[in-house]
């Protein structure tokens, strides 16, 4: 058994025992390797290799055995699938031919410019479109992951985080010609003008980043909103808090907001939710109402999703009613709550 070193896993398994494989690549392959990772994934590696520099021979073996098990459970199919399949085709049916077919199959690719953004923290992403157009600063949060969106919008002016976030939920396909376009200003690299419109944005994308910012914030931007277009706010918010979240809650705001419920509700709300959901719905009710509604649940036939779907809408329109009185509050944004 290796001795263990204070600060380092107990098993080189995860990112220690990828940490170790890298090591024995030269520098040239683990650049190929790490080339292919999110910027999250090379942040964590990079402090693994940190870690088990000091590695013992014992557990260099234990890394290895632990990646040949691994791999015994996949395939390498998908791996430089392009490259394969374009030489494939090629030696089949010539060059001229080959480019004809594969002009007809390729799937559409576009330039990837703006997945450098992943590689910045928010607020470089803030002060790089901090001056543009909100058009252009609603395209570039809608292709960010939503914490990271929400960070950046919280950044911006003032004045325009109520705009951004209408133009997200409204956003259309955009297409690649307004994306090159965009690439060319923000990060002023060579563009690919293959590839059709991209659909990014709608209402979905902006109840995720609404979902990430401080309370404060949301209120104030949803309230802006609302005034400019009554529906959409609505839409968003229906999408920020949705049946399923309610797991998220705390089990006394949960229990609180169940013993305001009716049963008959809650059994058809039931119906269609998952089984996580209904035994945390159920470990805040007393043993004999949980049972009382799983039997009701059981000798119920089918029923219309369309009236699942309604009685899911009643009840997170009483938790909103609740929270907003603060009654309840309903966790999902860190230490923020509603």
């Amino acid at each position: 058994m290796p001795e263990i070193v204070p600060g380092r896993p107990e098993a080189l398994k995860g990112s220690a025992a990828a940490a170790v494989l890298l090591m024995l690549f030269d520098e040239d392959e683990a650049a190929q390797i790490l080339s292919r990772l999110e910027p999250d994934e090379v942040r964590q590696l990079g402090y693994a290799m940190y870690d088990v520099q000091d590695v013992e021979p014992e557990e260099v073996n234990e890394a290895l055995d632990h990646f040949v098990n691994k791999a015994k459970k996949r395939t390498t199919i998908g791996y430089g699938a392009t490259r394969h399949i374009r030489g494939a085709m090629t030696k089949a049916l010539g060059e001229e031919r080959a480019e004809t077919i594969l002009a007809r199959i390729t799937p559409p690719t576009r330039s990837t410019q703006l997945e450098m953004l992943k590689w910045m923290d928010a607020k470089e992403i803030a002060t790089l479109i901090e001056a543009e157009h909100p058009q252009i600063m609603a395209i570039v949060l809608a292709h960010l992951e939503a914490p990271v969106a929400a960070d950046v919008l919280q950044l911006l002016p003032v004045e325009y985080q109520e705009e951004i976030v209408y133009r997200i939920a409204t956003l259309g396909p955009v297409s690649n010609e307004a994306l090159e376009d965009l690439e060319n200003l923000l990060l002023r690299g060579p563009v690919n003008k293959q590839g059709a419109a991209s659909q990014r944005g709608g209402t979905g994308e902006a109840a995720a980043i609404m979902n990430n910012v401080r309370k404060d914030s949301e209120q104030r931007i949803m309230k802006a909103v609302a005034k400019r277009d009554k529906m959409i706010a609505q839409t968003i918010e229906e999408e920020m808090f949705v049946f399923d979240n309610l797991i998220d809650m705390d089990d006394k705001n949960l229990g609180t907001l169940m013993r305001t419920i009716d049963s008959s509700v809650l059994v058809v709300a039931l119906k269609g939710a998952n089984d996580m959901l209904k035994a945390k719905i159920f470990s805040c009710m007393s043993a004999r109402a949980a049972q009382a509604i799983a039997d009701e649940i059981e000798e119920r036939g089918p029923i219309r999703l369309a009236e699942v779907i309604d009685a899911q809408k009643l009840i997170i329109a009483t938790a909103r009613r609740m929270a907003d009185a603060g009654t309840i509050m309903l966790g999902g944004k860190g230490n923020d709550f509603v």
